[in-house]
Parts: C-alpha cells; structure tokens; sequence
C-alpha cells in the first residue's frame, strides 16, 4: 500500500527570492535590510550587499586615483590602465550574479577579506 500522506517541508517565504536579488543589486540592499527583518539568511545577504558595495565604492576610488595620476604623467599608459576598468566592472557584475545565484540556491558566497565584515553588524 503507498503511503499518499505528504512530507511537510518549511516553504520559504515566496518574497525570499526577491528579497536576495535586491541584496545585491547596489543601495537596493536596503529594501530587504529593512523590509524582512525576520529572514536570517536575508538579512545576511543583504549586509553582504551593502559590505561588497562599499569594498567595489574603494576598488572604483582606488582604481580612478591610480588611472588619474598615471594620466597625468604618461597619457598613453593611463588610456591603456583605464581600459582594464571595463575589466573590473565585468568581474563585479560576475561576482554580484554568482551572489545571487548561490543566495537563491541557499548557499553563502564567501569572498576572502571582505565577507567577514557582514557578520560584524
């Protein structure tokens, strides 16, 4: 005889996806930040946002005050660093999409240095 009864698993709230994706989606981390106070695994992703989003803020700064300076004293070498910013903007916008997809997944992506300061607050 085949047991019909059902196994009863805790569904996660249906705004959970949602709710990841705008965790890295730059300032947007704020919406879940605020909104699902009380989803723990939201809440960390969306701290993880808000910490990747200030470490790329630095990476940008850092990486527009090298491109300034070399420009300043050698033009053409400063045209050729900046052209690796397109570079670096795509290995974020890989970063924030692995992100999402192991977010949505139920997995964490840890990234060295930087992911421990979501634990902090």
């Amino acid at each position: 005889m085949v047991d019909s009864r059902r196994i009863s698993m805790p569904e996660p709230p249906p705004n959970r996806t949602v709710m990841i994706v705008l965790a890295y989606l730059w300032p947007l981390a704020i919406v879940p930040l605020l909104v699902d106070k009380e989803d723990a695994e939201v809440q960390w992703h969306a701290k993880h946002g808000l910490v990747l989003m200030g470490a790329e803020v630095l990476l940008f700064l850092l990486f527009t005050i090298l491109t300034t300076v070399v420009s300043l004293v050698t033009f053409a070498l400063g045209c050729v660093i900046s052209l690796f910013g397109v570079f670096i903007w795509i290995g974020i916008a890989a970063l924030h999409v692995t992100a999402i997809i192991k977010g949505i997944n139920g997995t964490r992506l840890i990234v060295p240095k930087v992911s421990e300061y979501a634990d902090r607050f």
